[in-house]
């Protein structure tokens, strides 16, 4: 089964359908970082240039080597930390184009069913930015547990398991569900998405591939859905029921 939907997935991805929305995250990813990139090397270079008139005041000389020196060092730095940043920040624009995704699995896997309605804009850049949250959340506490030997690799895939198989699923299933009954939906099949999550963290592990994690999750997530919704048809009766 979750198999199943991360083949449909990936198939997905490169289809000529979904390579403007591909084209569109890449494009818009990398000019995000790059930007944040100079902006952030100028503005740690404005901060070190007191310091530096302090420490070697009366020489411009060698002041000018060390602001060259320092902001080398800043960029080699910023650099690491916009490595660290990447998959949140493709998570952040990509989430304005997972409907796009969607729509294109509904139409392509599922001819004959009703398409999913896609989330309302404000709903859409809330989820963005709970997403970015949460994925940074989790990739500092994995950071942290770095410090442990042997259970690094373990926190990667098991925090960003989680956090990727929950929003990503709960934003599948809304499409089709109202909020509540997505996340009571999510709850009672959390053992088959945390795998399905753990599929989405070994994707995200791969380097250059992970750009793409959010527009995989999306597909594979609806796919997802749909199976399990088959499988399980009267859980909307039984959570309206329980609602009431």
């Amino acid at each position: 089964m979750i198999l199943d939907a991360a083949r449909l997935a990936f198939a997905n991805l490169f289809a000529t359908e979904t390579r403007t929305v591909f084209w569109k995250v890449i494009g818009l990813t990398l000019l995000a970082l790059v930007a944040l990139w100079f902006a952030l090397r100028e503005l740690f270079v404005w901060l070190a240039l007191p310091w530096i008139d302090a420490l070697m005041p009366g020489t411009p000389d060698w002041a000018g080597w060390l602001t060259f020196v320092v902001g080398i060092f800043a960029s080699l730095g910023l650099a690491l930390v916009l490595a660290l940043l990447l998959a949140p920040v493709t998570a952040l624009i990509a989430g304005f184009f997972l409907d796009d995704v969607a729509e294109v699995v509904e139409k392509r896997d599922y001819p004959g069913e009703a398409p999913g309605t896609p989330l309302p804009l404000a709903e859409a850049i809330t989820g963005s930015a709970k997403f970015l949250g949460v994925v940074i959340l989790g990739n500092i506490v994995a950071l942290f547990l770095l410090l442990v030997p042997g259970v690094n690799l373990v926190a990667f895939f098991l925090v960003n398991g989680y956090l990727l198989g929950r929003e990503f699923f709960e934003f599948a299933a809304m499409r089709y569900r109202p909020p509540a009954e997505a996340r009571l939906f999510r709850a009672k099949h959390r053992s088959t998405v945390f795998l399905a999550g753990l599929v989405l963290a070994a994707f995200l592990a791969v380097p250059l591939l992970n750009l793409l994690t959010p527009l995989f999750a999306a597909g594979m997530m609806v796919h997802l859905h749909k199976i399990l919704s088959a499988r399980d048809p009267g859980f909307a009766g039984t959570a309206a029921a329980a609602r009431s």
